[in-house]
């Protein structure tokens, strides 16, 4: 790893903690054996109350247990594992949103036990399939941590998880822990502390994990980079003393693909805002992840094979950090993008869908079939939706759909905005072909038009997961910190992709 010596950084420190963490664990599927550290029991809000936690309806609510989704009751037993109650809220709710909630539920609520045991005696409908693998992912997920820097947590990981459910078989736990590592790598990345993971750290990661799990890997250097007039992610680079790198990455299966999907990740490893210095607050520290975008669809790379994607999938991550310095880029700079696109910089800190022009132009000379961009793109994004769901834009509806159908699936939320024209002249420039930023209001719609330029004909859908892509506190099986939105979402579009006919 090339990292600079006057940070001390241990040459052995893991870059991907979350994936030996992940493989460590052992899930199994069948009755909970007598040695676990803590047995999780689900009881739905109606219906009867499973005999063997040895109380009623009544002594439940009296001890003020409700069994909504997202509660517990924890019974310590001596010489005996933990019984704990686990909510699953009403029979007619039952899904397998649920049951990864409720998964999540008992391993956060048994966080000092390292095996765990989860009986369901009914499934309410829920296919057992999808409830095995809903109830790993959840239990898997919720007990993520990044502790590699920290030498005095307390986190104890999962070791051992067994699953009782009706009709449930082992063979959903592969692509239960495929998605989850999807999710961890760009969890861990995006945690990685900034002087940790430069955009050349970020190529020589994606390289090891290319060589682990099937895809090609292409890193571009600054001179690649200038060679091929990417001027976009040249521009905001100018002001850092880390070289950029443009990643590219390529899934190909077996027999050439059913289609083609480009997928484009912004790479901001640090966005300070540059010469737009950004305030000195809580969102400003939390601009490790402003490459959150990069480290989805790494992470999505990372299960295309074990999860048999039949379609070639190519990758662009754009990858540089955005200072301030005597050799910055400006406001009133003009950069030309790959392809010949004059764009005036009006705020340098709009510099994502900047790196990320170029990555479309890309795409397009690559001839794939549809793109799907994800970034960490605006605040209006926050502003709009919350933290819990990503807007997504889009130029073709089938393609957009494709997206919801996997934000569905994974239970990653999305919701469709506008794709508004009427806004489209707030971008014009007198001096160049396009302006970075809009107007003040719009913002997420506008940064999104910004990019459709580059787009041109191709079907597309654009994420914007600046709200997403953290959460403060643990949210069932959202740890604190990186919530890696987007790997598991990109990696069900990649699945269920397929080129109009």
């Amino acid at each position: 790893m090339d990292r600079r010596p006057n940070k001390l950084i241990p040459a052995d420190l893991k870059t991907t903690p979350g994936l030996d963490a992940v493989d460590a664990v052992r899930i199994r599927v069948g009755e909970v054996a007598a040695d676990v550290g803590a047995i999780g029991i689900g009881v739905y809000s109606d219906g009867e109350v499973p005999a063997d936690l040895g109380f009623d309806r009544d002594a439940l609510e009296n001890a003020g247990f409700t069994a909504k989704p997202g509660t517990t009751m924890v019974l310590p037993r001596a010489g005996e594992p933990d019984l704990v109650a686990v909510g699953l809220g009403a029979k007619a709710d039952a899904g397998a949103g649920g049951l990864r909630d409720a998964a999540a539920t008992l391993a956060r609520a048994a966080s000092r036990r390292e095996t765990l045991g989860l009986r369901i005696d009914d499934l309410a409908g829920v296919d057992a399939a999808a409830a095995v693998r809903a109830l790993a992912e959840g239990a898997l997920l919720a007990r993520y941590r990044y502790t590699v820097l920290n030498g005095s947590s307390k986190h104890v990981p999962l070791a051992a998880f067994t699953i009782d459910v009706p009709g449930g078989t082992t063979e959903p736990v592969a692509a239960a822990l495929t998605a989850v590592r999807a999710a961890v790598v760009a969890r861990d990345l995006a945690n990685t502390p900034p002087g940790h993971l430069t955009a050349v750290n970020m190529g020589e990661i994606a390289v090891e994990l290319g060589a682990r799990f099937g895809f090609e890997v292409e890193l571009f250097d600054k001179q690649a980079l200038i060679d091929l007039g990417c001027g976009g992610l040249l521009g905001v680079n100018q002001g850092s003393v880390e070289e950029p790198r443009m990643i590219k990455l390529v899934y190909t299966p077996g027999g050439g693909g059913t289609g083609h999907l480009g997928l484009v990740g912004k790479g901001i490893m640090y966005d300070s805002g540059g010469i737009s210095l950004k305030p000195s607050d809580p969102m400003h520290l939390l601009m490790k992840m402003d490459m959150g975008g990069a480290a989805a669809v790494l992470g999505a790379f990372v299960g295309l094979r074990d999860a048999g994607v039949t379609a070639k999938v190519s990758g662009w991550l754009m990858c540089t950090d955005n200072m301030p310095s005597g050799t910055a880029y400006k406001l009133g700079d003009v950069l030309t993008a790959r392809g010949g696109t004059t764009i005036e910089v009006k705020n340098t800190d709009a510099e994502g869908r900047l790196v990320m022009s170029d990555a479309l132009v890309l795409a397009n000379e690559d001839e794939v079939d549809a793109i799907v961009d994800i970034a960490t793109l605006t605040g209006a994004a926050l502003v709009s939706l919350g933290a819990a769901t990503a807007p997504v834009f889009g130029n073709d509806q089938a393609t957009v759909d494709l997206v919801r159908a996997a934000s569905e699936a994974v239970d990653e939320s999305v919701w469709q905005l506008p794709l508004e024209q009427k806004y489209r002249k707030q971008l014009d420039s007198e001096i160049a072909d396009i302006a970075n930023l809009g107007g003040p209001f719009a913002g997420a719609t506008t940064a999104a038009l910004f990019l459709e330029h580059f787009v041109g004909g191709t079907p597309w859908a654009h994420l914007d997961i600046a709200g997403t892509m953290q959460t403060e506190k643990d949210d069932s099986w959202r740890t604190a910190g990186a919530t890696g939105f987007g790997a598991r979402l990109l990696l069900e579009t990649a699945r269920t992709f397929a080129p109009a006919s």
